[in-house]
């Protein structure tokens, strides 16, 4: 039984659905095949991902392939209720509610594992972290799942490494189509969007600190410069801080940085990128922000600790008074701002990341039985399906090789 706010939200979510639908002809096209080829005919599928209308759809797209969904959160902050609502009131097994405390996460996790799933997907990697632990005996049916996001990855891969991997999974996050486009177009737009929709302040004309130049820094250093800020990287891989420097960008340790900048955005991966030491040298009226995955790269005990006072602001944004009177400003509790205060990413690109999601899913149903317990790359076939969907729905076309070309290239000289 389903675990929701209130089923009387349904309207509303199915309205966001719909709404998202018509600008998703990848998975819509997807969503045809699937009805013919049933890929996952007597499937339990369980699912832990951004509970909204995008993934929502996505969740309808798996069922018509034959498949029993179940649906829960993987944020405390980014579940919405009326489109949580929508899909348990068209039979999906829902266990997730907006601003659920980490116990109730916890056990909504746990209830969509119950089903002891053949397949599932995870973003950040706590469906596998728990068929690892406390939920072992809820894997026994599983064939492997696919994983979202890079946080997940790096969990994944350092199980791996440990040889304590004991299921098959897929690394999504680092298809093409989707870390070139849903990493960096994605989480460019919506992070600026959720900071905006939180504070109605302008971008231009701010110092604005990226920390980690990887896709996702990418995309907001590029959304940002366009906005008129002036950007400052920091990052700890040399070879990522030469190419923000060869891009136009200031890189400069976060010690240096947390003098002057107005609005930081932490988007590593990583715990502590912003501590104690930092804090006590930032000006009045900061602006601290998160577009990682977990609410760890804002280190919020030591913010917790250097406040005189603590209060709610308004809608997601916690004033915290330092001593000396500076205030600082977290957004959305240092989780994932462009979700807990926006919509997440547009849907045109969440459509590219969900069709290998899909299709990946759909070749683990298929081959999955045979594959080793290890982190696998998506098919590179299935990679230039979505692209190819996705150029057609652009009405965009591109040249293709001549068969000498081909043989040109294949040549072994």
């Amino acid at each position: 039984m389903s675990r929701i706010k209130d089923i009387a939200l349904a309207p509303s979510g199915a309205d966001k659905i719909a709404w998202v639908q018509s600008y998703m002809p990848i998975l819509n096209s997807i969503k045809e095949e699937f009805e013919e080829t049933q890929p996952f005919r007597g499937m339990k599928i369980s699912m832990s991902i951004h509970l909204e209308a995008k993934t929502a759809y996505l969740a309808k797209v798996l069922r018509a392939g034959g498949a029993e969904v179940w649906v829960t959160g993987c944020n405390p902050l980014s579940t919405q209720d009326d489109v949580a609502a929508a899909l348990a009131a068209e039979g999906f097994e829902v266990h997730a509610t907006h601003g659920v405390t980490e116990e109730e996460y916890s056990a909504d996790l746990v209830s969509t594992l119950s089903c002891k799933p053949d397949l599932i997907i995870d973003d950040g990697g706590d469906l596998i972290s728990l068929l690892h632990g406390k939920c072992r005996d809820l894997g026994k049916n599983l064939i492997g799942g696919c994983e979202e996001t890079t946080t997940g990855i790096h969990r994944l891969l350092s199980r791996e490494r440990a040889g304590l991997l004991d299921y098959t999974m897929i690394d999504v996050n680092d298809a093409d189509c989707k870390h070139l486009f849903d990493n960096r177009y994605g989480t460019g737009q919506s992070t600026l969007d959720g900071i905006m929709n939180a504070t109605n302040l302008i971008i231009a004309g701010k110092t604005v600190v990226v920390a980690g130049y990887g896709w996702c820094g990418k995309g907001l250093v590029m959304r940002a410069k366009g906005m008129g800020a002036v950007v400052v990287v920091t990052e700890v891989d040399p070879i990522k801080a030469i190419e923000a420097v060869m891009d136009g960008f200031t890189v400069m340790p976060m010690d240096e940085a947390a003098k002057f900048g107005d609005l930081f955005v932490t988007l590593t991966g990583c715990a502590d990128v912003l501590v104690k030491r930092h804090f006590e040298v930032m000006k009045d009226g900061v602006l601290l922000a998160n577009s990682g995955h977990f609410d760890v790269e804002i280190n919020k005990p030591d913010l917790a600790s250097l406040a005189v006072e603590e209060w709610e602001r308004k809608p997601n944004i916690r004033g915290y008074r330092m001593a000396d009177g500076r205030v600082l400003n977290l957004l959305a509790e240092g989780r994932l701002v462009n979700l807990a205060a926006g919509n997440g990413h547009p849907a045109e690109i969440m459509d590219m990341s969900f069709g290998i999601q899909a299709k990946s899913l759909a070749y683990l149903a298929a081959n999955g039985k045979t594959l080793a317990k290890k982190v696998y790359a998506v098919p590179a076939e299935i990679d230039r399906e979505v692209a190819d969907i996705k150029l057609k729905s652009m009405r965009v076309s591109i040249d293709k090789l001549t068969p000498a070309q081909e043989e040109y290239l294949s040549r072994v000289e």
